[in-house]
């Protein structure tokens, strides 16, 4: 079709199938390069998806210069994600990429820059922003149900045995992991971070070369606290992975489970109405309710689909650059902590 628009896929590890198979169901996507520095891999998704004419390069330039596509999708380790971006929009394509966006805070600035100068669309996997229940608890914390909130607390414990690169990786359950978590808090929230305290470090017995445990405790704009407390060494009674939360407010107090929102994963309580009295005071509970969530898949696939129909129509994406760099910082402000020991400011 005349208005095809052309896609260059850049690193073919696991999670490369998530991002080919939505691409493959796209109208009017065509998948016309792959990008592996280990060619086998990137030959390998070529046939799994049967994308005979998609060619395979070790290289993103030479994709690039071969291909002249519209778009990039960027499925590399997260040293590459910034390097990879500013190429690509060297080469006029618009780009998404996995999480993180940059491996630091420098990267992320540069790769935004170069967006901007090129006029293109640049946006960030946050496909947590997509899970239904969380798209349900933003709606309920948007209401101002529990009044205006003044205190979050956060849970993440799974012990997960990867192998591959995460082993080995320095700072991974606040760089690779908590990166989700701390954007659903901004999402959740409607607020920026200020300043964070966080305590890293790599418990007995952890099968992580690097710190894979922390604790922070961070300042949000509107004089929100926020505590996290986070593990990808932990056995047994494991969270979800969209973590374990108490949301305070004014007026009441939120629990969710990190599911759709339904039964015991969701609960509230706010004040009943009307004077009260006495040691404690009485609460009604207060449903999540229901709202439109159609076309949230809780995956890969409507974040997207997002972003290439808000390539192809102008608007911005959720999840864009500018805003999730926001989330970055939180990420490299904790780490900064944890080797300082020290509470630091937040900047994006």
């Amino acid at each position: 079709m005349a208005n095809t628009q052309k896609v260059v896929l850049a690193g073919c590890g696991g999670m490369s199938r998530a991002w080919l198979k939505t691409a493959t169901e796209i109208d009017g996507l065509e998948v016309v390069g792959l990008v592996d520095i280990i060619e086998d891999a990137a030959r390998a998704r070529r046939d799994e998806f049967k994308l005979g004419g998609a060619t395979v390069h070790t290289e993103l330039e030479d994709a690039l210069k071969t291909h002249k596509p519209d778009l990039v999708f960027d499925v590399t380790i997260p040293d590459a994600h910034a390097p990879n971006a500013i190429t690509a929009f060297k080469h006029g394509c618009h780009v998404m990429s996995e999480k993180p966006m940059a491996g630091d805070m420098d990267g992320a600035r540069r790769a935004l820059a170069a967006a901007r100068a090129a006029g293109r669309q640049y946006a960030v996997m946050q496909n947590r922003r997509y899970h239904r229940g969380a798209r349900r608890v933003h709606h309920f914390l948007g209401a101002q149900t529990l009044g205006p909130l003044t205190t979050v607390n956060i849970d993440f414990f799974i012990g997960a045995h990867f192998g591959g690169f995460r082993d080995h990786m320095a700072h991974v359950l606040l760089l690779d992991m908590a990166i989700h978590t701390f954007d659903s808090l901004r999402y959740f929230s409607g607020s920026d971070p200020v300043a964070v305290y966080c305590k890293e470090w790599n418990p007995a017995g952890s099968w992580y070369d690097r710190d894979a445990s922390a604790v922070a405790i961070f300042e949000l704009t509107n004089g929100i606290v926020a505590t996290y407390r986070g593990s990808w060494c932990s056995e047994g009674l494991h969270t979800s992975w969209e973590c374990d939360w108490r949301f305070v407010g004014q007026r009441g107090s939120a629990t969710w489970k990190g599911g759709l929102g339904d039964g015991d994963d969701f609960q509230s309580q706010v004040l009943k109405p009307g004077e009260q009295t006495g040691f404690m005071r009485d609460f009604d509970s207060a449903p999540i309710g229901e709202m439109d969530t159609a076309g949230i898949d809780s995956g890969h696939e409507s974040c997207i689909r997002d972003f290439v129909k808000c390539v192809r129509s102008g608007a911005q994406p959720l999840t864009h650059a500018a805003d999730n760099i926001k989330s970055l910082a939180m990420c490299f402000g904790a780490i900064e902590s944890a080797e300082r020991g020290q509470r630091v400011e937040i900047a994006a």
